[in-house]
């Protein structure tokens, strides 16, 4: 069932099972702030187990870079904005993933990974990626990495 996500009262619904889902939910509510502030669109998560279709093409995206992760995956969200395909994966672990795939040839497409506060660094990414911190008043200190993707998905 599909759960609109309300940076305003920060909810840990659907993600009760990690050991950070106060964090995590932190980190989510971040994420639907800034689609809310910068495209007016509404963040909506589903649990993963209802959308395999996005937990599969994101992972064929990692697979590019020959990642695969242990946690589970809990949510993910897929949407269109502003010229870009969006999938999010939120993982158990305290773990987000985002693809952003530019639609147009030549436009820009990463992934990002970013770290709920109290989340230690994956080993799928410890010795392949280094962290920024960030600072979010709903999400505390969060941590992010990307890479730019090569292929075409």
């Amino acid at each position: 069932m599909p759960y609109t996500v309300d940076f305003q009262n920060v909810s840990t619904v659907g993600l009760e099972s990690s050991p950070l889902a106060d964090a995590l939910a932190g980190l989510r509510a971040n994420e639907a702030r800034y689609y809310k502030n910068k495209y007016d669109h509404v963040f909506t998560v589903r649990p993963a187990s209802e959308a395999p279709e996005t937990l599969e093409w994101v992972n064929r995206v990692l697979a590019e870079r020959n990642i695969v992760f242990s946690a589970r995956p809990l949510e993910v969200a897929s949407f269109e904005v502003d010229g870009y395909r969006m999938a999010y994966v939120f993982y158990e672990s305290g773990l987000s993933v985002n693809v952003m795939y530019g639609i147009e040839d030549g436009a820009k497409r990463a992934v990002g990974f970013k770290l709920a506060e109290g989340m230690e660094v994956p080993d799928e990414l410890a010795a392949s990626f280094k962290f920024a911190r960030q600072k979010s008043k709903l999400a505390g200190v969060i941590r992010g990495s990307y890479f730019v993707i090569k292929g075409e998905y």
